[in-house]
């Protein structure tokens, strides 16, 4: 059973993420050490204990749709309910709306709890929080007055309509049409797919953010505009009214995640009232709707690489245990009588470790990434300049790399359980069922990589992602200069970064120059080196905070296996980088 690591998530938020000490500065109002001890550990006691027990409940029931309603899974409504009295929906809204204005870091490590209890569960307040974003941002006095008080506490939830049978990461494509109305409304028509807690049985009122062209629009993403469109229309008193023209046609049946409604949603057939169209009203400005959206998304983003932690997590956990207690053959050098606990076993203790490296990296980076948007909130001028280009910098990789690594650790966690991983009854299988999601929803992580090396690493010339590399050689030095066991680390950690910054170099000359083509080539294997250099640097971050306040938890040591272990890949992944184009372009006549 899955246990919140509350000591790692805290140590990781504070010493590598630098938490400890942005809270001594007093750049967080009212925040103390204290308060962020007990958000997480109260946030680690709901997920284990209310929270992880409903991930193999959900992932046997899945959900239903009954004359047009969707049923959640058993005991689902009732802690969703817990879950939103105890304020963990509002943590970084706005306090005007009943927000508790608290950083994005403390978001990002609940949903890491939440996510490890079960993804299904948790996705759905994911998508609500990044609606009150978007709202807060864009939305009109009155809309904000409507609907956020209530999506901020929970009570009604939110969902992101954008994706259509045509028009996936190809957002231009969409057909949902808007028509406008002489009362300043608008009448919605058409039909989305694949919408994430589109329809449930939870709240009295789902928000839904539809994506919508107007008769008149311009072609492509220029010609987008985004509406609220709510289940129920809500009275001038904050009652409900009448059932707007939206429903659920249907449930998608998937590889994972099945406590979460995948709905296709149905806008304007009529089905409710004598008038055709779902009625909606514009948020931000007519055909500018992707930009509003784009507020929406790029928080789904990072919460989305916060599952791929997640998943690590719960996945290492599950397989740590069952090494402990798996009694096969006698490892070499085994004292003890009879067989052997699997983990003695040197394979399966490398695969155990590499699982803990992959997962510790992971949440450095998605941490690092949720730090930056806090500074950028909380600094002016050039510092907050500086803090919006790190956070662009490392959204698509906090987003690519812990999702990547959920799929792949959690695979690992299956070869850990042997064919017992294999049979659903140990709930190894459903990690990496529902893992398989992440990279792929919210942009693909192919998409992540193309803004990464087209957008994230031209930010000021390049000198940005310049600076960042040698915020990392800082950090090797120390490294170098310490007398504690860190082995070949420095070394390693110097060649691996030297890889990225060649490969860095080579994608700013690429794209400078117009080479798309050779530069596209090689951005998911840039993306990849980048994160594993990342976790390099990180984990030896957090071993040299545990060296500063003389304890030792082991991290030195996995720091180590991160440097001498994994890193050598990202030699490999600079050459793919660099001089994969050619052959990928010869072998692509293979394709036919």
């Amino acid at each position: 059973m899955y246990k919140a690591p509350v000591d790692e998530i805290a140590f990781t938020l504070k010493s590598v993420a630098d938490l400890g000490d942005i809270v001594g500065r007093g750049q967080f109002a009212d925040l103390s050490e204290d308060l962020v001890d007990a958000i997480l550990t109260e946030a680690g006691r709901f997920a284990t204990e209310e929270i992880a027990p409903l991930g193999d409940v959900g992932d046997r029931q899945g959900v239903r749709l009954i004359d047009g309603a969707v049923k959640t899974p058993d005991g689902w409504a009732a802690t969703y309910k817990a879950w939103a009295e105890g304020g963990w929906n509002s943590l970084t809204a706005s306090e005007e709306f009943g927000g508790q204005n608290l950083p994005h870091m403390l978001l990002v490590a609940t949903f890491e709890m939440w996510n490890s209890g079960s993804m299904g569960f948790a996705i759905g307040p994911t998508l609500t929080i990044g609606a009150v974003e978007a709202l807060q941002a864009h939305g009109s006095d009155a809309i904000k007055a409507m609907y956020l008080p209530k999506m901020i506490s929970g009570e009604w939830t939110a969902s992101m309509n954008l994706t259509e049978s045509q028009a996936g990461s190809d957002v231009g494509a969409l057909k949902t049409r808007a028509e406008r109305r002489d009362d300043g409304s608008y009448r919605i028509f058409g039909q989305k797919i694949f919408i994430t807690y589109g329809e449930h049985d939870l709240t009295d009122n789902i928000i839904h953010l539809v994506l919508a062209r107007l008769p008149d629009a311009p072609a492509g993403t220029r010609g987008i505009s985004l509406f609220v469109v709510p289940k129920f229309l809500v009275n001038d008193d904050g009652s409900l009214g009448a059932r707007n023209d939206v429903h659920c046609h249907s449930l998608e049946h998937k590889l994972g995640i099945h406590a979460s409604p995948t709905c296709t949603m149905i806008y304007g057939d009529g089905r409710f009232g004598d008038e055709k169209g779902a009625i909606g009203w514009l948020v931000g400005e007519e055909n500018k709707g992707l930009a509003c959206m784009f507020t929406m998304m790029n928080n789904a983003r990072l919460a989305v690489g916060m599952q791929g932690v997640a998943v690590c997590e719960a996945a290492t956990q599950k397989a740590i245990q069952y090494a402990h207690e798996r009694l096969q053959g006698r490892a070499p050098g085994w004292k003890g009588e009879g067989m052997s606990p699997i983990i003695e076993h040197p394979d399966v203790s490398r695969m155990l470790v590499t699982m803990k490296v992959l997962t510790q990296g992971s949440r450095a980076i998605a941490y690092a990434c949720a730090q930056a948007i806090d500074m950028s909130h909380v600094t002016e001028g050039e510092a907050r300049t500086f803090w919006e280009e790190r956070a662009n910098l490392l959204t698509p990789l906090a987003k690519s790399f812990p999702t990547d690594m959920g799929v792949e650790v959690a695979s690992l966690g299956v070869q850990v359980h042997g064919g017992m991983g294999f049979i659903e009854e140990t709930g190894a299988a459903r990690l990496l069922r529902d893992a398989r999601i992440a990279p792929i929803y919210e942009g693909t992580n192919g998409i992540q990589a193309i803004d990464l090396i087209g957008r994230k690493l031209q930010q000021s010339g390049g000198a940005h992602i310049r600076t960042f590399i040698s915020e990392m050689r800082e950090i090797v030095e120390q490294v170098r200069g310490s007398n504690r066991a860190f082995g070949r680390t420095a070394e390693k950690l110097a060649e691996s970064i030297a890889d990225l910054e060649q490969a860095t170099e080579w994608m700013l000359a690429s794209v400078g120059a117009g080479r798309m083509v050779e530069a596209l080539s090689g951005a998911t294997p840039y993306q990849r080196q980048f994160g594993l250099t990342l976790t390099g640097v990180y984990l030896a971050k957090g071993g040299l905070a545990e060296t500063a306040d003389g304890k030792d938890g082991g991290r030195i040591g996995l720091a180590r296996f991160a440097a001498e272990n994994l890193l050598s890949e990202t030699a490999a992944l600079k050459d793919r980088v660099i001089n994969g184009a050619e052959s990928l372009a010869a072998a692509r006549a293979a394709l036919g």
